[in-house]
């Protein structure tokens, strides 16, 4: 696999039609001189290459997905302009495009009408969302579950929310049996789903929470900023299904299109249900919010510069491959799904390895056999080196004994936590390269003293 150079073609002549939109402009200042641009360049590049290969199918540990080349493209036509969305005044074209580009990832949920605008990534727009919370239910308790984000914790010590965590079940989902209990105390004001932990991928019971929900009368929020957009895909199993199903009925929730949204970092997104909740945003900025009656983006974001870049690569993309359930997009999402399915079934039919539960989306956690949990962290840690210097690239991820004894109650139970292999496989590709990956694991594990 070879980097898309082909497409700077492409760059060149959008360029040229975006620079003809401003000919009647008087020549300015020019730029650097072209040896000291190349000089830097190439500096830049010798640098870059001190990375991982997150944009080849050999590259299948953390959650990075490369971003598609409209994208790619996209952006960096939009520097030539360099927008900012904060005010209209700032980004007139891609602050269109970003309200466009938002309301159909509405849409996608379900809702017709919305309250929502792109961040810098995740963190911010659950910010958002928990701060919307916080306003609307003062002094009452945010929960969420143990294989949460840690961010919601987090955030929630950045805005003085009070915060309770729930211990997961053994499909690391919260449990909706601690949660009723929770709620039979009282003073829970906003309870967060997770559809697709970044830990295992697991999906939360949204339809039992939302039961609860009509019981108790707490705001819910969503959690799906790595796997929102499977709500397109037709391939998942029922539970995980029945959740995205009726994700257009909670209060709030973020997704984060540089995810599997095939954009470039960062952009996250937050949206409301309710249009209502712009008030408590309202503030002026009467030295960039007057050139239009229209609404600013910066009105309704705690933001405020933002490159409006983000926002005209996510609109392209989006014309390209628009977020339809059959379509080539949500096709790209079952096939990511298909390979961690694929890989799931080898690692279940080797006696070599111990498995945690089928991946509902598209993230696998294993470990290799061994009589103790430190035995099976130790060879964990050789596997991921060997297969590193063969060039797949893995993660580890570090399981509670409890957890990972439910599943394996042979382990003797000499450490706390158990160092697991993980994987996400986020790429289409990584379905076709199957073989590649293990064939590469396979030596590893060898390697590491594995029958």
């Amino acid at each position: 696999m070879r980097f898309d150079i082909d497409s700077l073609g492409l760059l060149e002549e959008a360029a040229r039609a975006l620079e003809s939109g401003f000919a009647d402009l008087p020549p300015a200042a020019a730029e650097d001189d072209g040896a000291s641009l190349r000089r830097v360049l190439g500096e830049v590049a010798g640098r870059l290459h001190d990375n991982y290969p997150y944009f080849h199918p050999l590259y299948a540990g953390q959650m990075l997905k490369p971003p598609h080349p409209v994208a790619r493209l996209a952006y960096a036509l939009a520097q030539f302009i360099n927008p900012n969305n904060h005010a209209i005044d700032g980004g007139r074209a891609s602050s269109a495009m970003e309200k466009e580009a938002v309301a159909e990832i509405a849409g996608m949920l379900g809702w017709q009408t919305h309250l929502g605008h792109l961040t810098g990534g995740g963190t911010m727009a659950n910010l958002e969302a928990l701060w919307v919370a916080g306003r609307l239910r003062d002094g009452e308790t945010i929960v969420a579950s143990s294989e949460a984000h840690y961010t919601h914790r987090r955030v929630c010590e950045v805005l003085r929310l009070p915060f309770k965590e729930l211990a997961a079940d053994a499909q690391g989902r919260l449990d909706v049996a601690r949660l009723a209990r929770r709620l039979r105390h009282g003073g829970v004001g906003t309870v967060v789903a997770t559809l697709g932990t970044t830990s295992r991928g697991a999906v939360d019971p949204l339809p039992e929470i939302l039961a609860l929900r009509e019981r108790y009368g707490f705001r819910l929020h969503v959690d799906a900023a790595y796997a929102g957009y499977f709500v397109l895909a037709g391939n998942l199993d029922a539970p995980a299904r029945a959740a995205f199903e009726r994700v257009g009925e909670v209060d709030s929730i973020v997704i984060d299109p540089h995810k599997h949204g095939l954009q470039p970092y960062g952009c996250g997104c937050v949206l409301f249900r309710d249009p209502a909740v712009g008030r408590i945003y309202r503030h002026d900025s009467p030295y960039t919010y007057f050139t239009s009656s229209a609404l600013h983006l910066g009105e309704i974001s705690l933001e405020c510069s933002r490159a409006g870049a983000g926002a005209v690569a996510l609109w392209a993309t989006q014309r390209l491959l628009p977020l339809v359930r059959g379509g080539a997009f949500a096709a790209d999402l079952e096939r990511c799904r298909e390979a961690a399915l694929a890989l799931y079934a080898r690692l279940a039919a080797d006696e070599r390895f111990l498995v945690l539960e089928p991946p509902e989306l598209d993230i696998v956690l294993w470990a290799p056999r061994a009589g103790s949990v430190a035995g099976v962290s130790a060879r964990s840690r050789d596997i991921f080196k060997g297969a590193a210097a063969r060039g797949l690239h893995l993660a580890l991820a570090r399981v509670p004994t409890e957890t990972a004894r439910a599943h394996w109650p042979e382990l003797a139970d000499d450490a706390d936590t158990v160092t697991c292999l993980r994987s996400v496989l986020m790429k289409p590709d990584h379905l076709e390269w199957m073989d590649r990956i293990w064939l590469i694991l396979d030596e590893a594990t060898l390697a590491s003293g594995g029958g």
